[in-house]
């Protein structure tokens, strides 16, 4: 028979406590240099200040076909909330690039973080501290939140509120450039065909002129009035008939037009502003007590699983040397 002595670490609530309470001393000092050390952190730590903007998107709704067509039933208008959809529009729209370069040239960013052009991959820090800082998010009411945290309150608000402001400017940039295409092959249409008809016009007006000409020729008037029927009479309604169609092309491609050119001139805003941002009084980074509670709490932790680790480590090292 093997006489062996064998330890089991297999602690039970009780266990546990019992064990805590033996290694007291050495876990009251870890806790007392964790929460030192952490205090002091925390004040090296600089803070940071958050400004946030709250709005909602529109609609994607046609101005110009709300508030010039007459058969229009669209579901929705120009003045209507957006749904899902415009919002994750709009969330494309702040992430873009457009928005971000210009906001890196306004405030200077790359001077602001401190970051050296010389430094490797420069490009890289500073769109990572872009992105680190400045954040945006759909919210549960489904509006957009631009949250950006600085270490100068003035600095945080007054991003945020450009950031705002550059979704109408990148979203009416975006949208002109197609909405003045359109303008101009409409534009080409309507004026060839409000040239056409007026030459049409020109014409029938000639033939009738023509007609009445040979009504008032000397003879019988019944007889000049058969003779000109029969000689310009199907002219005459082949030139009306052009006459209507072109009066009704011109007509649908005025109303087009019109359209065209408003949509091409708007301005409208994408987005319905609920919060603006305002320079913040209290700092949001770091929290303090936070940072010294988790950190004291984690060290703990870490030195309880240190110290059981030891003992078992310790108990399995004299077992093998009393065999």
């Amino acid at each position: 028979m093997k006489n062996t002595k064998e330890t089991n670490y297999n602690f039970n609530s009780v266990d546990l406590l019992i064990y805590i309470w033996k290694k007291r001393l050495v876990l009251i000092g870890v806790g007392l240099i964790a929460g030192i050390a952490s205090i002091i952190i925390s004040f090296l730590i600089t803070p940071m200040f958050q400004s946030s903007v709250v709005m909602f998107p529109t609609t994607n709704a046609s101005i110009s076909k709300d508030l010039l067509s007459r058969n229009y039933s669209g579901r929705q208008n120009v003045h209507g909330f957006g749904e899902e959809e415009q919002a994750e529009q709009l969330l494309q729209i702040l992430n873009s690039e457009p928005i971000r370069g210009r906001i890196i040239q306004k405030y200077k960013l790359m001077e602001h973080y401190e970051i050296e052009p010389g430094d490797k991959y420069p490009l890289t820090q500073l769109y990572d501290q872009y992105q680190s800082n400045i954040n945006f998010r759909l919210t549960e009411y489904m509006s957009v939140e631009i949250s950006v945290m600085d270490r100068d309150p003035e600095y945080a608000a007054n991003i945020a509120n450009d950031i705002s402001d550059l979704v109408d400017t990148v979203f009416n940039s975006m949208k002109k450039e197609r909405a003045r295409e359109a303008f101009r092959l409409v534009e080409r249409e309507y004026t060839e065909a409000a040239v056409n008809l007026a030459l049409l016009r020109d014409s029938l007006d000639q033939l009738s002129d023509q007609v009445s000409l040979d009504m008032k020729t000397s003879g019988d008037p019944t007889n000049n009035l058969i003779k000109a029927i029969s000689e310009n009479g199907a002219l005459y309604i082949s030139m009306m008939s052009l006459v209507r169609y072109e009066t009704a092309l011109v007509t649908d491609l005025s109303l087009k037009y019109k359209e065209a050119r408003l949509e091409a001139e708007q301005n409208l805003p994408h987005k319905f502003v609920v919060e603006q941002a305002y320079p913040s009084e209290k700092k949001a980074y770091p929290k303090k007590s936070l940072i010294v509670i988790v950190s004291t709490f984690a060290s703990l932790l870490f030195a309880l699983i240190v110290l059981i680790i030891i003992d078992n480590v310790r108990a399995r090292v004299a077992i093998q040397e009393e065999k």
